[in-house]
């Protein structure tokens, strides 16, 4: 797969490909080149997990009570997490 391929992935299809490179390094049954290129690949994956996780916060709205009862929404701050 290309670097393109990977900005296509879901969330989901890119986190189990990464679990699968760290299995695959831990296991160092790898020879070196393939290690270096499996290693790139899961920065890759990586960085776009973390975008999306980011994208997912950003849109996600606290919901709190004034007091006088009323529903309030405010945008999630990722220091209230």
């Amino acid at each position: 797969m290309t670097k393109s391929s990977i900005e296509s992935m879901s969330f989901e299809e890119a986190l189990a490909e990464l679990e699968k490179i760290v299995r695959q390094l831990e296991s160092g049954g790898a020879d070196l080149k393939s290690s270096i290129d499996s290693y790139e690949r899961g920065m890759a994956l990586k960085k776009l997990c973390e975008g999306k996780l980011k994208e997912a916060q950003s849109k996600i709205e606290k919901i709190t009570l004034s007091a006088d009862g009323k529903v309030l929404t405010e945008n999630f701050k990722l220091s209230e997490a």
